[in-house]
């Protein structure tokens, strides 16, 4: 049976295009969290490469440099009993994908999630495989990156499935772009709150020396209880690390449940696309 409470920490930051120095930043900020009593802990979208779009950059990278990154935060995971899930990027067949390295507790790589609906990055592909669920310190996750928060079968699928709690990893627009910050909150909450799950959000926070710098966001990294209430939120600048007890008996998914369970004129459909998610490292 799942672990009934776990601490789970999103981290706020701020990182630029040298995949090195992002995995010391990453790490030292893994170890405080850890520290803190955190046991899954989530870094925002693009995390290793400072989510820049430029095809020069891409064209130049070395996979091998986000591999020995990754290994570098595996080895962490290992050593502090901690799940990570980061936002890095990986090659395949010759194309890039933006994704997410989902790393259990013992360091080992469960899943990658790529970004499914991309959001003009003209340097990666399309995720065009299963919507995972990985148990991770004992919760049964999903995943959604960025604009993918826009689609909630995403999320609705996977928290049908069993899913407990969203991760979000996210790098959005700035804080110049204002009137997008009401929908930005309103979305990752009705994620939450339309499923029954709960939702553990890291964005990256806004650059105080240039609003307008690429790679930087608006912050408000948060934790969403399944009721839709904001347990804990960061703020729109700095590094930082919001952590929450998350009782699980609470995130039962009842609402995502009856869409795929109650005879309306949804079920069929919703079903169907049940058939698209995948639980990973478990025979059931």
């Amino acid at each position: 049976m799942p672990t009934e409470t776990v601490q789970v920490a999103a981290v706020q930051l701020l990182t630029g295009e040298d995949v090195e120095a992002n995995a010391e930043r990453a790490l030292a900020l893994l170890e405080r969290a850890a520290d803190d009593g955190a046991k899954l802990v989530a870094f925002p979208e693009g995390c290793l490469f400072g989510y820049t779009c430029r095809t020069d950059y891409w064209d130049a990278m070395d996979s091998a440099r986000f591999e020995a990154s990754e290994a570098r935060i595996a080895e962490a995971c290992r050593r502090l009993g901690v799940a990570v899930v980061i936002g890095s990027a990986h090659k395949a067949d010759g194309d890039w994908y933006n994704d997410l390295a989902i790393l259990d507790e013992t360091g080992a790589l469960k899943y990658r999630y790529a970004k499914t609906f991309l959001a003009g990055e003209p340097w990666c592909l399309n995720n065009r495989g299963k919507l995972p669920i990985v148990r991770l310190a004992g919760v049964d996750c999903c995943f959604i990156i960025c604009h993918d928060v826009r689609y909630p079968e995403l999320v609705r699928l996977p928290a049908a499935a069993g899913a407990q709690l969203c991760i979000f990893c996210s790098c959005e627009s700035g804080l110049t772009a204002e009137y997008k910050l009401s929908a930005y909150r309103a979305m990752p909450i009705s994620r939450a709150t339309e499923n029954g799950i709960y939702l553990l959000m890291a964005n990256t926070p806004a650059n105080p020396d240039d609003l307008r710098s690429p790679g930087s966001s608006h912050g408000n990294s948060k934790i969403v209880h399944p009721d839709g209430n904001v347990l804990t939120e960061a703020g729109f600048f700095g590094d930082e690390i919001v952590s929450a007890t998350v009782d699980l008996n609470q995130a039962g998914g009842s609402t995502a449940r009856r869409t795929a369970s109650e005879d309306t004129i949804l079920r069929e459909w919703f079903q169907r696309g049940a058939e698209f998610v995948v639980r990973v490292g478990e025979d059931r």
